[in-house]
C-alpha cells in the first residue's frame, strides 16, 4: 500500500481516536446518557475493513461500535450527538451509544445483545444472494461472543447455504472482565472453531491496518465469487474498560504496557514516515474537525417528545410472511 492509499485509512483511525477522547470527556461532564462503550485500540479492524468493502455492502456491530459506525460514514457530529440525545444525532436521539444505524451507508446497526447480531448478518446476507447484488454481510464481534449459541448457529447455516458473510472477530483478550483463554478450549476462539463448519478461519494483527485490509480484501473477494463465508479473528486490545464505569485494573500492568506500544495509530504512522509522508497537517484536521463536532452537539436541540414513537417499528410489509 502506498502512502496516497494509507493516509486516508489514517486520518480515519486518527479521527475514531479524537472522537472517543471527546466522548470520553463528555461522559465525565455528565452529558452523555447512559453508558459507553469506547472502542479505543480496536480502531485498525474498523478502518482496515471498511476500505475492502463496497459503499452497499452490509455492517452489523455489537455495542461496542462507535468506530464502525465512523468508518463507514457517520459523521463525529452525528454520534455524538446522539450520546448526548439530541435531535441531530445518529438515531434522532432513539440509540445512544449501543444503538449506531446509519442504513444509508450499509451501517445496519450496533446492538447491545452479546451475540445477537450474528444471526442478522446471516439473514442480511440470504437478502444479497436472493436479490443476486453481490452485496455482502460483515459482523463484527467481540470474543466473548464466541461461546454463545448464536455465534455456532450462525456459522452453521451460513456454512449450510454457502452464503457472502464474513464473520470478524475482534480479540481483545477479555470477554468484559474475564480473559477468554480461561474459560475457551482453544487458543484461538473463532478461527480455531471455523473449520468445524467446514469454513476458513484466519488470524490477523487487528492493530495493523493494512493487514486487516488485506485479510478481509481476501475473504470479500472468496464470498463474492459463491465459495461462501469466512471467519477472521483480528487480535487487538482495548485502551480503556469494557465501559466507562470499568477501571480495568484486573489487566496486568505489564500487558497494557505492551499492547499501548503496539497501537494501531503508531503502526500507520511509522508506515506512512517509512513512505515519505508526514501526518501534521491531517492530525490538525483532525482536531479541528471534532472540536466542531463537539461544539455543534453540544448547541443542538433536544429532541421533540412527540417523535418518540416515530421510525421504531417497521414490518417490513406483509409479502415476506408468505
Amino acid at each position: 500500500m502506498d502512502a496516497a492509499e494509507l493516509l486516508p485509512l489514517y486520518e480515519q483511525m486518527a479521527l475514531i481516536r479524537r472522537t472517543e477522547r471527546a466522548a470520553h470527556d463528555l461522559f465525565m461532564s455528565g452529558l452523555v446518557k447512559g453508558t459507553t462503550h469506547l472502542a479505543a485500540g480496536h480502531e485498525a479492524i474498523a478502518v482496515g475493513a471498511s476500505a475492502a468493502l463496497r459503499p452497499d455492502d452490509y455492517v452489523f456491530a455489537t455495542y461496542r461500535g462507535h468506530h464502525h459506525a465512523l468508518a463507514r460514514g457517520a459523521t463525529p457530529e452525528e454520534c455524538l450527538a446522539e450520546l448526548m440525545s439530541r435531535a441531530t444525532g445518529l438515531c434522532r436521539a432513539k440509540g445512544g451509544s449501543m444503538h449506531l444505524t446509519k442504513a444509508s451507508v450499509g451501517m445496519l446497526g450496533s446492538y447491545a445483545i452479546v451475540g445477537a447480531h450474528l444471526p442478522m448478518a446471516v439473514g442480511a446476507a440470504w437478502s444479497a444472494r436472493l436479490r443476486g447484488t453481490e452485496q455482502i454481510a460483515v459482523a463484527f464481534f467481540g470474543d466473548g461472543a464466541t461461546n454463545i449459541g448464536a455465534f455456532h448457529e450462525a456459522l452453521n447455516l451460513a456454512a449450510v447455504w454457502k452464503l457472502p458473510v464474513l464473520f470478524v472477530c475482534e480479540n481483545n483478550l477479555y470477554m468484559e472482565y474475564t480473559p477468554i483463554a480461561e474459560v475457551t478450549a482453544v487458543a484461538r476462539p473463532a478461527a480455531d472453531r471455523a473449520s468445524a463448519y467446514g469454513i476458513p478461519g484466519e488470524v490477523v494483527d487487528g492493530n495493523d491496518v493494512v493487514l486487516v485490509r488485506e485479510a478481509v480484501a481476501g475473504l470479500a473477494d472468496r464470498a463474492r465469487a459463491g465459495e461462501g463465508p469466512g471467519v477472521l479473528e483480528a487480535l487487538t486490545y482495548r485502551h480503556f474498560g469494557h465501559s466507562r464505569a470499568d477501571p480495568a485494573t484486573y489487566r496486568p500492568a505489564e500487558e497494557v504496557e505492551r499492547w499501548l506500544k503496539h497501537d494501531p495509530l503508531d503502526l500507520a504512522r511509522a508506515r506512512l514516515e517509512a513512505l515519505g509522508a508526514d501526518t501534521t497537517d491531517v492530525d490538525a484536521r483532525v482536531e479541528k474537525t471534532v472540536a466542531a463536532a463537539v461544539e455543534a452537539a453540544r448547541n443542538a436541540p433536544a429532541p421533540d417528545p412527540g417523535e418518540a414513537l416515530t421510525d421504531v417499528w417497521a414490518d417490513g410489509g406483509a409479502a415476506w410472511r408468505t
